[in-house]
């Protein structure tokens, strides 16, 4: 099995109560429903954040500017095509937000 990292762009939390619990009540049902695929449910990001340079001077970004990284999770699949698919039933992406998904490598 190999390792994909979900990176979620934009999107945004509903206002209601009820419609928070939902949303949390989707996200255990899609963990639910991966079952052992789930390497690191992930958490939400935060838009604030300091960037290395390769000359070791730090960037701080106040979340403006380019499209935000919101939140990750990683799964385990045997395929980009299998993370993809798993992706595509994720409860991010009903509350406006995008997906990237990126195969992760083992080098040690």
């Amino acid at each position: 099995m190999q390792k994909f990292v979900l990176l979620y762009t934009g999107g945004g939390m509903p206002e209601s109560e009820a419609e928070q619990a939902k949303v949390m009540q989707d996200w255990a049902d899609w963990y639910a429903g991966l079952g052992d695929a789930v390497a690191d449910p992930g958490n939400p990001i935060g838009p604030v954040s300091k960037k290395i340079m390769p000359n070791g001077k730090v960037s701080v970004s106040d979340g403006s500017g380019d499209p935000l990284v919101t939140g990750y999770t990683i799964l385990s699949a045997e395929s980009l095509d299998e993370a993809v698919e798993m992706a595509k039933k994720c409860p991010v992406l009903e509350g406006g937000a995008e997906i990237s998904v990126f195969e992760s490598f083992d080098v040690m």
